[in-house]
């Protein structure tokens, strides 16, 4: 089964999709497997991270936007504006996919993991993401 995610988000940073992916894999009936998660851009990425404290989702924020600034230089793929490069720069850096077992019905995640759909780009967007799951 493979279930198409259409994601809003309202600009750059860390937005946690974990419900929409918990439910993509309880409506597939799969008791034991392993989900895909996968987003179709180049200039947003996904990761597990902790969910709990909102400052720990911050700091990564700051520490990548330290990492990879706009406005380099050296950067030439610069056509649609100064965060153009840098979100791709910073999905490379990161992951498209995520591979997360599924153990009765859910997917098994730790107890401050949460599945974020990681966007690098400055204004509101509409992602894709599918999850496919699998015995």
């Amino acid at each position: 089964m493979i279930r198409k995610l259409d994601v809003e988000v309202p600009g750059p940073g860390l937005h946690e999709i974990t419900d929409r992916v918990v439910a993509a894999v309880a409506e597939s009936g799969v008791d034991e497997g392993l989900a895909t998660v996968f987003i179709q851009h180049t200039s947003a990425s996904l990761t597990i991270q902790e969910n709990a404290d909102p400052s720990a989702r911050r700091d990564l924020e700051n520490w990548l936007d330290r990492l990879v600034p706009e406005n380099d230089s050296l950067y030439t793929h610069t056509a649609e504006g100064p965060d153009d490069m840098p979100s791709h720069i910073k999905a490379a850096l990161t992951d498209c996919s995520l591979s997360i077992p599924v153990l009765a019905g859910r997917p098994a995640l730790g107890t401050w993991q949460g599945i974020f759909l990681w966007e690098h780009r400055a204004r509101r967007r509409r992602r894709t993401v599918l999850v496919h799951v699998g015995e």
